[in-house]
């Protein structure tokens, strides 16, 4: 059983070389951008991690059988699905898997396609490999941000490859339905697209009737056409140690990611396999209880979003990140608007949307109510 306080009590991550706190050494400005959350990893975590650490040897690694036992158990006890253990290609970062996937899909000079708002990483892995990139916009609807397939048959081109998919979406914290996944896999099977698809916050959901459903698992034909990333790294807080996986159920498919991979790629550390074992076999109590605080802290945003004029947000599905829409206001570069009053977020012109910023709810209380009370004087 995992106590709230365990989420309340603070973390000094000053002169930790930490990115996130690192940003603004030096200054009053409180770090709430990039996603990576300031709770204290699971005990079952450092536990595992302490007695790897009592080993004294840090030698080579390669994943274990109890780790991979422990995955494809997550992942068939969460959704269902069953994975066979050929089908997974462990990686030491998810952005890594993002650019193998580009380099694998076509050849230079071929298409990437994405929706905006995005996360960075997607607007910028088309051309660190040599592709294209073309975007859709997502629909801002009235009650939610949707998939706006007009816009997707707009973008898309001949030498259109690959579609990056991010699900639950970051930056907007939409978890896509059923109906709207297999209209996005008609679509690909339409264009003779490869769907990448960066599934990292699946065990973030924070409404029970948004389950997350894996695109792979739509039926053998999407199957064959989609590389799945996933990791424990986001929801574990772990995201440091560098452990994620692809899954990739087409021999083909997968030998073409394994050949973009072979001598660019490094392999992943023990340290990393330890933490990311010890959290898909015993993490689950502690991210009950991380959904329980995040929901809270999410309602408190949104309540707090609501009464500021000019600011307004769509319902966060999954996620712990807010997608703030500051265009009624009329900020000239909101980012800097909100880090002169010491706060500092994502700008939204790095997700291909200017007048929006991010905003990172994984925190204690204490740090959450502080940063949007600066917030509100800003706007007052």
């Amino acid at each position: 059983m995992i106590d709230p306080s365990y989420f309340d009590t603070p973390v000094d991550r000053r002169h930790t070389a930490s990115a996130k706190w690192d940003r603004y050494r030096g200054t009053d400005i409180l770090p709430m951008w990039v996603a990576d959350m300031d709770f204290r990893s699971p005990p079952a975590v450092m536990d595992a991690l302490h007695k790897r650490v009592d080993h004294g040897i840090f030698g080579y690694s390669r994943p274990s059988e109890d780790l991979v036992e422990a995955a494809l158990a997550h992942f068939s006890a969460r959704y269902g699905w069953t994975v066979d253990p050929k089908w997974l290609v462990w990686l030491p970062g998810l952005v890594t898997g993002i650019n193998v996937a580009c380099r694998a899909v076509g050849e230079k000079g071929d298409a990437v396609l994405s929706h905006i708002p995005a996360y960075p990483p997607f607007l910028s892995a088309p051309g660190h490999q040599e592709r294209v990139r073309v975007t859709a916009p997502l629909f801002n609807g009235r009650h939610r941000w949707e998939i706006d397939f007009d816009r997707m048959e707009q973008a898309v081109t001949p030498r259109t490859r690959l579609l990056l998919l991010c699900n639950p979406h970051n930056p907007t914290g939409r978890v896509f339905t059923r109906n709207e996944l297999l209209n996005l896999a008609s679509f690909c099977e339409k264009h003779d697209l490869v769907i990448c698809s960066d599934e990292i916050h699946c065990d973030l959901v924070l409404e029970s009737n948004r389950p997350h459903i894996p695109t792979a698992t739509l039926g053998d034909d999407p199957a064959r056409r989609i590389i799945t990333l996933m990791a424990p790294s986001k929801t574990y807080n772990i995201a440091g140690l560098g452990c994620s996986l692809a899954i990739i159920p087409d021999t083909a498919l997968r030998k073409r990611f394994k050949t973009a991979m072979a001598g660019i790629v490094p392999d992943i550390n023990l340290l990393a396999f330890t933490a990311a074992r010890a959290a898909y076999r015993h993490g689950e109590p502690w991210r009950q209880a991380l959904l329980a605080y995040l929901r809270q802290n999410r309602d408190i945003v949104a309540n707090t979003i609501e009464r500021l004029p000019g600011l307004s947000m769509k319902p966060v599905e999954a996620t712990y990140l807010a997608w703030i829409d500051t265009r009624q206001a009329n900020l000239e570069n909101p980012a800097a608007f909100f880090e002169k009053a010491g706060v500092g977020f994502n700008n939204g012109a790095d997700f291909g949307s200017p007048g929006f910023i991010r905003l990172n709810f994984g925190c204690p209380r204490s740090t959450l109510e502080k940063g949007l009370s600066r917030m509100a004087g800003a706007m007052a």
